[in-house]
């Protein structure tokens, strides 16, 4: 029997991304899913998808009905994490909307019960982030951002973090639930 594996999407939030990117690398059984943003921020933040893709298998957002969706139903996937997540997916999930590949990701692991581990890009209403280049920035989210993700943190099978440390303890917990 296979080991069941953590499924990992990628937004095309840059918040944090390269800390998040290399954490991900640290992890093993790992399927990374990008949305089409997401592969463009990658390239923003000059990170390489030829060296994740040595560590674990790549999908993209190619297809209309997001085939690997089916892989929640099978137990193929034990946990579903969207890191770092834009307020457009994020709002997205909240209202229901599954029309990409992460957003459809997120709604079947919820109807099959596997727990999501979301990191939202917006979680304060004045934050720091890292802009292309390693430039800090503050950003302001809107409430309208604010209020979706306190929304999604009392959606079931959901656990909101809002720092890439809490994300690693929420992984790691997760992980060492499962042996």
């Amino acid at each position: 029997m296979r080991q069941p594996r953590l499924a990992w999407a990628v937004t095309g939030s840059g918040h944090y991304i390269e800390e998040c990117i290399e954490f991900l690398l640290t992890l093993d059984h790992v399927d990374l899913y990008l949305s089409q943003a997401g592969e463009e921020v990658l390239k923003m933040y000059g990170i390489d998808l030829k060296d994740i893709k040595h560590k674990m298998p790549v999908y993209r957002d190619k297809a209309a009905s997001a085939p690997p969706v089916g892989h929640f139903y099978t137990g193929y996937y034990h946990t579903f994490v969207m890191a770092p997540t834009t307020s457009n997916t994020i709002a997205k999930c909240v209202l229901g909307i599954a029309d990409s590949l992460v957003t459809n990701l997120y709604s079947q692991a919820g109807k099959c019960r596997v727990p999501s581990i979301v990191y939202p890009c917006d979680i304060a209403p004045e934050m720091e982030t890292t802009a292309p280049r390693g430039k800090k920035v503050m950003v302001y989210p809107r409430p309208i951002d604010l209020e979706a993700t306190d929304k999604i943190r009392t959606f079931p099978y959901t656990n909101v973090v809002e720092s890439v440390e809490e994300l690693k303890i929420a992984v790691h917990q997760r992980l060492a639930s499962l042996t």
